[in-house]
């Protein structure tokens, strides 16, 4: 009988520290809602078991909602805004990669170019498909999308020297060997090699990185002509009604996030972009341009043309896997190949180190559940993405709006994916949603992933230079590769020679002397003639 009475005490006592834990979480999640505390507090309890709770359904347990502190309702509104905060990769995309006439789109050495209208058909495509497939298989609230920083790769170098099949063709071999770092466990040893404090500097880094970009998108920081690389505004004012459609957005979802409002982030999208219309409606004031400084960054918010359009695939399948190694020589084509891999797969694992982070689902050396399935789907969007000449998909660092909204599974990627997927036939619709209204919600995000500096310790130098120049390299140089690259490179540096070698992990030497030959290549492929 005292052994039963031991038993039980200890039993109460696991269930009690399980419930302040999960509540403990609970009050970390945004807007502040209980309910999922109690959902989590009481995870362990068998579905019904005489908690008057109904037994959970199929989506609960397949994505494990409630499990992760998480409701059906907050995962669809977390979907719907990562959706609205990534939705305008369907129209910068095409003008990246393509263009409506040979005039005014990157032709490749033979004169090839894209349509514009099938490149924004497959990048919904792509999107939609991949973001799916990555919520079903690695259950995270991620979604995908062509990466921007290899599609602008794409059109400005790449095709300077092949055809734009042969473009897409390297881009299909970068995903390939992606995909086997991730399914040998390369990706995930290296990603275990990486300090926990250079994950968080990666994670804060991220944070001040898309908030850089919101700024910057909406025009409240532009490039001076002379002097400062970078001011507020014109001249150091705000000029444009889009720069104050923003500020007003960046303060009304700070307001009612600040507030614990559930759906701030989405609400404040909305509300903002029906004032953008508004604004548009009363004042004409039109798409940016040379002669129009002052307009909308990207897309005007007004609805025109037909509501509903049926997507061109033509451009699904047109690649051509090795016709770069014979137009320019295998050596000058594993040199862009290796450009591709290394941009890629350091840019994913940044981002999924913070996105993972700002979920709460990341373990405390960093990683996070189901990080090999992860790795392969990325790997995949890149395969997939240049299968589809939409360029290489990859995780966008935009999730952190629909995590910052509550998403914490793969159930709010599947939303995120559905509208992609329907953004091919709403094209007109998607368009509505400004830039400057997206750059608010970045903005805001931006400010929630810098709690994780907490988790760097700034009193040991050998630490804390590393992690501050992992966190400025990537705003200043708009990569996130790079801030990885500098923190590696530093990290390991400084250790080493301060008499710490033995805390740097040897395949962080390895990586290393990876991005030293990645900054490097310039010089390099100038020294081999290519």
């Amino acid at each position: 009988m005292a052994d039963m009475e031991i038993l039980d005490t200890a039993d109460m006592q696991n269930t009690a520290e399980k419930q302040t834990a999960a509540e403990k979480q609970a009050a970390l999640l945004p807007n502040g809602d209980k309910g999922a505390g109690h959902a989590a507090a009481h995870a362990t309890t068998a579905p019904g078991a005489g908690n008057g709770k109904k037994p959970p359904n199929f989506l609960d347990k397949f994505f494990e909602i409630s499990k992760r502190g998480s409701t059906l309702a907050r995962e669809f509104r977390g979907g719907l805004v990562t959706f609205f905060t990534m939705a305008y990769i369907v129209i910068l995309n095409p003008l990246i990669l393509g263009g409506f006439t040979a005039d005014n789109a990157p032709t490749d050495v033979a004169g090839g170019w894209l349509s514009a209208a099938q490149v924004g058909a497959v990048t919904g495509l792509t999107a939609g498909v991949m973001t799916i497939v990555f919520g079903l298989v690695a259950n995270l609230p991620f979604g995908l999308a062509a990466g921007l920083g290899i599609n602008s790769f794409l059109a400005v170098a790449v095709i300077q020297e092949v055809t734009w099949p042969e473009a897409m063709g390297l881009v299909v071999i970068n995903g390939v060997l992606i995909v086997l770092f991730g399914a040998t466990g390369a990706r995930t040893a290296i990603f275990k090699a990486v300090p926990k404090e250079l994950k968080a500097a990666i994670t804060v880094g991220i944070g001040l990185f898309i908030a850089f970009i919101g700024f910057v998108d909406s025009g409240f920081v532009r490039p001076t002509k002379g002097g400062p690389p970078v001011q507020l505004g014109n001249d150091g004012s705000i000029t444009s009604i889009p720069t104050l459609v923003f500020i007003v957005g960046l303060l009304v979802m700070g307001i009612l996030v600040a507030r614990k409002i559930q759906g701030g982030l989405l609400i404040g999208i909305v509300a903002t972009t029906v004032l953008a219309a508004v604004a548009e409606a009363v004042f004409r004031i039109g798409p940016g341009s040379a002669d129009n400084p002052g307009g909308w960054h990207l897309n005007t918010p007004v609805l025109s043309g037909q509501l509903v359009s049926v997507p061109d695939l033509s451009l699904v399948g047109q690649f051509d896997l090795f016709g770069s190694f014979a137009r320019i020589g295998g050596l000058a084509a594993t040199m862009l190949v290796f450009t591709l891999v290394f941009t890629n797969f350091f840019d994913a694992m940044g981002t999924m180190t913070g996105l993972a982070k700002s979920a709460g689902v990341a373990h405390k050396d960093g990683t996070f559940p189901k990080l090999k399935s992860a790795f392969i789907v990325e790997g995949m969007g890149a395969v997939v993405g240049g299968a589809t000449s939409g360029s290489s998909n990859t995780v966008y660092i935009d999730s952190a709006a629909g995590i910052g909204e509550g998403a914490r599974t793969g159930l709010a990627s599947v939303v995120t994916g559905a509208l992609f997927l329907g953004s091919m036939f709403f094209t007109p619709l998607t368009s509505v949603v400004p830039l400057e209204v997206a750059a608010a919600a970045l903005v805001v995000v931006g400010a929630m992933m810098m709690a994780q500096i907490r988790e760097i310790k700034f009193t040991k130098f050998a630490i804390a230079l590393p992690a501050f120049l992992t966190i400025v390299t990537m705003p200043l140089t708009y990569s996130i590769a790079n801030g990885i690259g500098v923190g590696f490179i530093s990290f390991a540096v400084v250790n080493a020679a301060s008499g710490k070698a033995k805390k740097v992990h040897p395949l962080m030497w390895v990586v290393t002397a990876g991005f030293v030959i990645y900054f490097a290549r310039g010089p390099i492929n100038a020294l081999m003639g290519i």
